[in-house]
């Protein structure tokens, strides 16, 4: 248990003792002392002086002696000002941390709780390769999974991946107009730039045809739908449905392609899933949830056989579930799907990592299944998400103006190869290393600069930003751990036995952020937001570098020292360690 939550419970034992009455424990806040007043904890009194019928300072004079002389492994003085108790933490609680942790690479860490949490991530559709976006989503997909692991859930990850629709039949019409035979070997490109290049084809070729109708005196919302493309592809379509042969044999081994595609990128960007679900598989699911909430009363047929669900009391509107001619829609597949999901693992909850965009839709479909019983339904939450644009605006895949996964890979690893050779560092590496390094800074730049903002918020992506060893990047970051791990390296430190030498005001400022780590990883877990682990890991990589700065490690005062500053360096490198890895960022030896 960390300090803040064992200073709550002492706070708490201590006004029943004092006061012969229970105390809210919500009732008082636990913060970090600001840094102008001396302390390390601040226990905010304003709620409690009405209880305890006390001024601020007999309060305070009251509830801090009674910490200092019954809890002195944790508390060693205090100070009052006005309704603020500043505590000082006994040195030797925060030794007994070190001495306890420092080699623990788990810390941090909370032990399994058995329960079943499921994160959905990627969702991307086969016509067309990865892209920046689906980056930002996968990325905080897989870091919420690694985050909810390390709060004690059984994780699974899973993808659904959008692989029928009309989207998908205009790639396969382009293919079939234009390609002439040519497949992804043929061509010498990865299978889902491959398709996608004919879904750019499709609607450059449709453009064309609409424009040649329009100037006939066709109405443009005429020759969009009347253009041959268009409807040689809902022809296509059809067939589809219907299970036409050769157009299914088309259709998976384009997919094919495609997945082959992914596979490769996904193993190059560290994002893996336990469960791939496929809209092939699962669009006709939900009709049979449609016909229980009939029952129910939930849902309302109309006259003309469509059938809706009315959320105007929720401050919504109505939804439609079945169209007349009974075929679903997307609300109803997804219902189908939630219902799927919990029969095939058991979850006790349910992440959607999905763009802000869909924000209405997923409001609706946690309410519909609320109103249907389902067991899932009060569990299911959306980690909504901003979209990411370049800094020359937003990307069309139709136009072929995104910027592909693949592609802004390779920019950044350039980057990272351009940045450490101008810096003059790594020179003793070997070409093996120099790649792997290369790999290394260039990706976990990326990762890092697309977590470190709040979900909710909007961004713009700059691959040149996020590479600098003194800002706040996953270079800089990477950098502090290559540099500890160096005098680590140096001491051949092992066995450390810390002495009884008072802690220096920058050593007590790390271990005190040391400490925090558990607290970090639950918040990020409460809040859906890796950002918190983001933020934390750049603020102790500061706190070293300063304390760093300030402090020699392997020409200490004394030999107590340096063997305290030895293990704080170790422990520091691990929690760096285990941050950047919920994150999906691995850090470098040495660098």
């Amino acid at each position: 248990m960390i300090i803040s939550k064992l200073i709550k419970e002492a706070v708490l034992e201590a006004l029943g003792s004092l006061f012969g009455q229970q105390f809210d424990g919500n009732a008082f806040q636990v913060s970090q002392t600001k840094p102008e007043f001396e302390g390390d904890y601040t226990v905010v009194l304003f709620s409690l002086l009405k209880s305890a019928k006390r001024s601020p300072e007999q309060l305070g004079n009251e509830l801090g002696t009674y910490l200092v002389n019954n809890y002195p492994q944790y508390f060693h003085s205090y100070n009052i000002i006005k309704a603020f108790l500043n505590l000082v933490i006994s040195d030797d609680y925060w030794l007994t941390v070190l001495q306890n942790q420092y080699a623990n690479p788990n810390f941090g860490k909370t032990v399994n709780k058995g329960r079943k949490v499921m994160v959905e991530y990627s969702s991307p559709n086969t016509n067309k390769p990865l892209h920046l976006g689906h980056l930002r989503n996968i990325f905080l997909g897989w870091s919420m999974a690694e985050i909810y692991k390390a709060n004690g859930h059984d994780i699974i990850k899973t993808c659904v991946v959008n692989d029928r629709g009309i989207h998908i039949c205009k790639s396969m019409i382009a293919w079939q107009l234009f390609s002439h035979g040519a497949t992804p070997e043929t061509s010498h490109k990865k299978g889902d730039h491959f398709v996608g290049d004919y879904y750019v084809k499709f609607n450059d070729a449709y453009k064309v045809e609409v424009e040649k109708l329009v100037s006939n005196s066709m109405p443009r919302e005429q020759a969009e739908k009347e253009s041959p493309l268009m409807r040689a592809t809902q022809e296509m379509l059809l067939k589809w449905e219907q299970g036409d042969e050769k157009v299914l044999e088309l259709w998976k081994t384009m997919n094919g392609w495609v997945y082959a595609g992914f596979a490769e990128t996904y193993q190059r960007i560290g994002s893996d899933f336990d469960k791939i679900y496929y809209e092939s598989e699962t669009y006709l699911l939900g009709k049979e949830y449609v016909d229980k909430g009939l029952e129910k009363g939930v849902f309302v047929k109309k006259a003309d056989g469509s059938v809706w669900i009315d959320l105007t009391q929720e401050g919504l509107d109505e939804k439609l579930v079945l169209r007349k001619d009974g075929t679903s829609v997307y609300i109803t597949q997804d219902i189908g799907l939630a219902q799927l999901k919990y029969n095939d693992f058991s979850i006790d909850e349910s992440i959607l990592v999905i763009g802000d965009e869909q924000n209405y839709h997923v409001k609706v479909l946690k309410l519909i299944c609320q109103k249907l019983g389902m067991p899932y339904a009060d569990n299911m939450f959306h980690l909504s998400y901003g979209m990411v644009e370049l800094t020359t605006g937003k990307m069309k895949s139709r136009e072929g103006t995104v910027v592909d996964a693949d592609d802004l890979v390779d920019e950044m690893i350039q980057e990272a190869k351009d940045k450490t050779l101008e810096s003059g560092k790594a020179k003793d590496f070997n070409t093996e290393e120099l790649i792997a390094l290369y790999e290394m800074i260039g990706i976990g730049a990326m990762k890092f600069y697309l977590l470190r903002v709040d979900p909710k918020k909007k961004m713009i992506f700059n691959p040149q930003e996020s590479i600098d060893l003194h800002g706040f990047t996953a270079t800089s970051i990477q950098y502090t751990h290559a540099r500890i791990k160096s005098i680590l390296r140096t001491a051949q430190a092992t066995g450390f036995n810390i002495g009884p030498d008072p802690l220096f005001a920058l050593e007590k400022k790390l271990l005190i952020m040391l400490e925090l780590y558990p607290a970090m990883i639950e918040q990020a877990g409460e809040e859906m937001n890796p950002a918190v682990i983001a933020l934390y890991a750049y603020e102790l990589s500061r706190k070293f570098n300063s304390f760093y700065d300030a402090h020699s490690v392997l020409k200490a005062e004394n030999d107590q020292k340096k063997e305290l500053r030895l293990r704080i360096a170790q422990m520091t490198a691990n929690i760096i360690a285990s941050s950047m890895k919920l994150l999906g960022i691995d850090v470098p030896e040495r660098m």
